[in-house]
């Protein structure tokens, strides 16, 4: 059983469109039903000429111009309302795919290079587009115009015609074979470029890194040989569509060689007159565009087709974490945290990464979460914004269940400072308002005099309307991490993350970027993440992990009296 095209996917977007293809449609009819009365009236011109009759000439000359002019009209509103449409499911499609890997899974981006996804949403859904234009704007009129022709030839003299019919089957067999490989072919090269892609993202991404090594031969190694692997796979494809063109050419050069055999035949016996066959003769010149757009067209068809695969199946992709079709939006929150028999496992990982954690934060208590790495830290804290869900056990906010509520009001309640801050290009207003809409420029400022960024904001060249470069390369660490605060105070979340805020930083702007957060830790639910033990002292308890497991519960002083674990930590950093 034959497979489904891929295009049947692009159907719901097509129709909110049928208007408008309505439109370009009527131009076609009109573009294509000229031909055959442009090739009949030049057979009349031709008997007109030789009968020596100049004015019936000039005016059959005048009513072909005419009626030229009105098919250009037709083609000019047929190719107009085809791009329109063609924009807008490109348009549609691309903000419908952005907007679904809204809503994955942060393991998926993990996981996915995003250099791939760039490709997909860039240049496999331009090419879709290409596609429909295509498709209506030159591959739809080219098949109407063979029809039509084609009529009209069979018409005028059958008998020439069956010579046309009987090369004509093998001529789309091969069309057909070629158009198959060509998107075998295509799948893999589209593969290629986004191995390609994948490739100069991470490297464009890690410069600076590339740099400290000196690994720029390292990488231009990498990088050509992608590049290698993609050439060789373009010029297979390339390689077949040379081929075929030139065989194709050669089965029309003899039809036409076998139409004008067999139409002085026909003339000799009686069967066509002179006049008719320069008119038929019109009309097959007028199928040689049409055959050659057709072939091309059918070649790029199959070529997006491999692209309308590549971006569809990303809406195969489901998130692992999913909202509830009843859930409810959370009311203002006290902040009181509740970990109740939680179990937790990365996707496609047999262990355990936290086991049968029970314990209660209140509202406005400082917890500390110490340990070594991979004991467990981060991913305790990133099951309260619903990052990942546990396999095991229920986290509740103030009694309420988080898997109960929508994940737009959870997490507009929880604010996170990371440990790399993430800026995106734009002002610093539009970095420290993230998120965040119509805020006023006095709101952003007296978050940023909480945090500590208002001075040297002030300072820059365009104040807080400075355009922060890609990643925020043109500020320093401790910068950037005191717009990431701003970003939390503008928030004005009840529970708060902090995940190694200070570990990056030299003394100067941990200093500042600690006084900032001393302000902003007031009267709020705090998760503390820190390698630093003096980040942790003032918390009102601290949890040590180890493998996934609270093995201590305290005080600094309560813990350092034990001679525990943490003291062990404490006398590795302060010995």
């Amino acid at each position: 059983m034959k497979q489904r095209s891929s295009y049947w996917a692009l159907a719901p977007y097509i129709r909110p469109q049928a208007i408008t293809i309505i439109q370009a449609l009527l131009c076609t009819v009109i573009f294509v039903s000229l031909w055959p009365v442009l090739a009949w009236l030049a057979g009349l011109i031709s008997t007109a000429v030789g009968d020596g009759n100049v004015t019936r000439s000039a005016q059959l000359a005048g009513i072909t111009a005419l009626l030229f002019l009105l098919q250009k009209v037709a083609q000019y509103g047929q190719d107009l309302w085809m791009a329109k449409v063609a924009l807008a499911i490109a348009y549609q499609v691309r903000t419908d795919v952005y907007r679904h890997l809204q809503t994955l899974s942060i393991d998926y981006f993990e996981t996915t290079r995003t250099g791939d996804l760039s490709y997909r949403l860039t240049e496999d859904i331009d090419r879709v587009g290409e596609v429909v234009h295509k498709l209506f704007h030159q591959f739809l009129p080219s098949v109407l115009q063979l029809l039509a022709v084609f009529l009209y030839v069979i018409y005028l003299n059958w008998q020439l015609t069956m010579a046309l019919i009987i090369i004509a089957p093998l001529i789309a067999i091969l069309i057909s074979w070629f158009g198959e490989k060509v998107q075998n072919l295509s799948r893999r090269s589209q593969n290629r470029i986004a191995d390609l892609s994948a490739t100069l993202t991470e490297t464009l991404s890690g410069m600076r890194l590339v740099k400290a090594f000196a690994a720029e031969e390292q990488m231009l190694s990498k990088f050509a040989q992608e590049a290698e692997q993609n050439r060789k796979a373009r010029y297979a494809a390339e390689r077949l569509k040379a081929i075929q063109f030139p065989i194709v050419g050669f089965l029309e050069a003899l039809a036409v060689l076998l139409l004008f055999l067999l139409g002085g035949w026909q003339i000799a016996q009686g069967n066509i007159t002179t006049s008719e066959f320069i008119s038929y003769g019109a009309a097959v010149l007028m199928l040689i565009d049409p055959i050659s757009i057709t072939t091309n067209n059918y070649n790029e068809f199959k070529q997006g087709e491999a692209s309308v695969d590549r971006v569809f199946e990303l809406f195969l992709i489901q998130p692992r974490v999913k909202e509830d079709s009843c859930a409810i939006a959370l009311p203002t929150i006290k902040g009181e945290v509740d970990y109740h028999d939680v179990s937790f496992a990365y996707p496609d990982q047999s262990h355990w990464v936290l086991q049968d954690l029970n314990f209660k934060v209140q509202p406005g208590e400082r917890l500390a979460l110490v340990g070594s790495s991979g004991a467990g830290k981060s991913s305790l804290v990133n099951l309260v914004p619903r990052f990942y869900d546990p396999q095991q056990g229920d986290i509740f906010i103030d009694g309420i269940n988080i898997k109960d509520v929508t994940l737009f009001s959870l997490r507009r309640q929880i604010g996170i400072v990371p440990q790399e801050t993430i800026l995106f290009s734009g002002t610093i207003a539009d970095n420290i308002a993230f998120g965040q809409r119509e805020q006023p420029l006095e709101a952003i400022q007296q978050a940023a005099k909480i945090a500590n960024a208002h001075q040297f904001i002030s300072q820059l060249s365009q104040g807080y309307y400075t355009y922060v470069g890609e990643r925020g390369v043109n500020l320093s660490g401790g910068q950037r991490q005191r717009i990431a605060i701003a970003r939390a105070v503008l928030l004005d979340p009840q529970i708060l993350i902090l995940d190694e805020a200070t570990s990056a930083l030299d003394s100067e702007s941990e200093a500042l970027v600690q006084q900032a957060l001393d302000r902003l830790l007031t009267e709020r639910t705090v998760f503390i993440i820190a390698h630093r033990l003096a980040t942790v002292r003032g918390a009102d308890r601290i949890f040590v992990l180890e493998q996934g497991k609270i093995i201590e519960v305290g005080t600094h002083q309560q813990l350092l009296a034990q001679n525990s674990r943490y003291a062990q930590f404490h006398a590795q950093q302060f010995q």
